[in-house]
């Protein structure tokens, strides 16, 4: 007896409709721009830029005598409509520095995509995959805050050049997942 399950998940920092206009995919070759920033910047606060970005997840299983067979995509996306900029404060250190926020996205698209690749899953695969999803966003988030507050949210040139050179290195080092 053939039994297919078809499951759709889109795991983002912020519940957004998603389709292909809405949504940058990262690419090697692609750096962002300002034009990219679409969205309102918010009312009051200090900062000048935000970067949305995040992880798009979809995976199909079924099991066919006892078999577990499975697909999935993982991708890592930035959220123009979701993304602002205050136009009269940025500059392109501020923008490489939103780059880096896309960039470190993808280092935990790969990451998780090496997950995947590694895990031999049983019966309960979407729970065992909705745990390697959770702890691969769990750790997006905090690298995402502690690359702020390491870097004063660019204030402290040292460090986010530092950083800059860090999540570089770590991208070639996960090249095989990407």
């Amino acid at each position: 007896m053939k039994l297919l399950t078809t499951l759709f998940f889109c795991f983002l920092s912020f519940f957004i409709s998603e389709n292909d206009s809405e949504k940058i995919r990262w690419s090697e070759i692609y750096q962002l721009t300002w034009a990219d920033f679409q969205g309102v910047p918010q009312a009051g606060s200090s900062y000048v830029a935000s970067t949305n970005s995040g992880m798009s997840f979809s995976f199909s299983f079924g099991n066919r005598n006892g078999e577990i067979n499975y697909d999935y995509s993982i991708e890592s996306n930035f959220y123009p409509k979701l993304s602002w900029y205050k136009k009269d404060q940025v500059s392109d250190y501020i923008l490489k520095h939103e780059q880096t926020h896309f960039d470190i996205s993808e280092l935990h698209t790969r990451i998780f995509r090496k997950r995947m690749e590694e895990s031999q899953f049983s019966e309960n695969i979407k729970t065992e995959v909705g745990a390697l999803y959770e702890k691969t966003e769990t750790e997006r988030k905090a690298m995402q805050k502690q690359y702020d507050e390491e870097t004063n949210h660019s204030q402290e040139i040292e460090a986010e050049h530092r950083w800059r050179n860090y999540v570089a290195e770590q991208l070639i080092a996960y090249a095989r997942w990407k």
